[in-house]
């Protein structure tokens, strides 16, 4: 019994038990929870700030405290790194930057990466420096996000342009960074979109600062994308289909292209309602394909065995197996099943409370994830010749999806959807 008390004491099992008071918070109590505010004016706000950063001062101490991690000096350093944090997504909250399509976190590395180059990094500032934690924390959480109902919503079309864009561009993306010299796991990493590269670099074990540079990557590429796909669909699109299948497989094409949600709304609103609706839930169905793709990426990595040696065990796969993803997939099921079930009622603008509260956790501890990463990242370790074969590898990888997700989405939205319902 104590044996399995203390493999229940590593880090992937604690991320998920200090994420359940979370997520039962986010299902029992959504609108008593604070938001990330959008200005740091105004009583209002600054209760919101203080009431967040008490959860997260609580999550981080009991997370210590059950790894047996120092929790001397925690305080003071989880106030510098949470203050950054927070000015990074009230950044990102700014409707000018939120218009060009920048996510939190890419703030979140960038003023983590200028505190590490221009000034020395005090040993007091150190003990909240836990990037690796708080992602798994943010994973689990993401997890209650990703309802399999939405992805339902876009019926047998949805689901496998979803399957066969991910598959393809995934598989692509791996084998051309391979190619060009990029380490294996690396580029697992790098055939990820944003929360899935985050996730899959916890599965994959990859380099923190290699995780930093690619998902600043991909959000910066996020932003030309959410103006090129819009120009692009109305330059091609209205020339081989009727406007409202037009309209369609536009959605289609920009939700299999663009690789945030935020950035997909951005764009596909620039077309039309119909292609906005079409666009978020082929993004939907691609999100929860993350927890999907994490497993086999982790069952891949587990089942290897060293050259030479007999391939190991299912005990040794579960040994190795990252825990916190179960914690991720059992978060999206509960919350499926309740909201299937009417524990969840849609409020204003038929969103679910109990999900925005729970997406809004997962973006607090991904954003003081990255500002963990930021810390700890000198930038002459970031311009290498390794990651410029990373650059090539990500923007050939983003052509081939253009190109192919293109073909699916006319091909299933724009030819056998009208088919199927005429």
């Amino acid at each position: 019994m104590k044996n399995l008390l203390e493999k229940l004491r590593v880090e992937d099992w604690v991320a998920v038990w200090v994420s359940v008071p979370l997520l039962l918070l986010s299902a029992l109590v959504p609108r008593s929870l604070p938001a990330v505010p959008a200005t740091l004016v105004g009583s209002v706000a600054w209760y919101n700030i203080a009431l967040l950063f008490l959860i997260v001062l609580v999550v981080l101490y009991v997370g210590s405290l059950l790894l047996r991690r120092p929790v001397r000096g925690l305080l003071p350093s989880l106030v510098v790194v949470f203050a950054v944090s927070l000015v990074a997504q009230v950044v990102a909250k700014i409707p000018v930057v939120a218009k060009y399509g920048f996510e939190s976190v890419f703030f979140s590395v960038l003023f983590g990466l200028l505190i590490r180059n221009l000034w020395r990094l005090p040993d007091w500032m150190k003990p909240a420096v836990q990037g690796e934690f708080f992602i798994k924390i943010g994973v689990v959480c993401l997890g209650a996000t990703i309802l399999i109902g939405d992805v339902m919503k876009s019926g047998v079309f949805g689901l496998v342009q979803a399957c066969l864009v991910v598959a393809l561009v995934w598989f692509f993306a791996f084998r051309f960074s391979r190619r060009r010299g990029v380490d294996e796991r690396s580029a697992m990493i790098l055939s990820s979109g944003v929360s899935a590269c985050i996730t899959a670099a916890r599965v994959a074990g990859g380099d923190d600062r290699k995780l930093s540079y690619i998902v600043s990557l991909v959000l910066i590429v996020v932003v030309p994308m959410i103006y090129l796909m819009p120009w692009l669909a109305g330059l091609i699109l209205p020339h081989l289909f009727e406007p409202s299948v037009a309209q369609e497989v536009a959605g289609a094409w920009i939700g299999g292209t663009i690789d945030t949600t935020s950035g997909v709304v951005a764009s596909s609103e620039m077309i039309g309602d119909a292609a906005n609706r079409q666009a978020v839930i082929i993004k939907a169905a691609q999100n929860v394909l993350i927890g999907v793709v994490a497993f086999f990426i982790a069952l891949y990595l587990s089942t290897r065995g060293e050259r030479g040696r007999e391939a190991p065990s299912l005990g040794i796969v579960w040994e190795k197996f990252p825990k916190f993803i179960l914690g991720f997939v059992a978060a999206s099921l509960v919350f499926s099943l309740m909201q299937s079930g009417g524990f969840f009622v849609p409020g204003d603008g038929g969103k679910l409370a109990e999900t925005g509260v729970a997406k809004t956790f997962s973006t607090v501890f991904f954003s003081l994830a990255f500002v963990c990463i930021g810390l700890d990242t000198r930038l002459k370790e970031i311009v290498s010749k390794e990651n410029r074969n990373l650059l090539r590898s990500f923007l050939a990888a983003q052509g081939f999806n253009i190109v192919v997700t293109f073909v699916i989405a006319c091909l299933l939205f724009g030819v056998l959807k009208p088919m199927w319902t005429a």
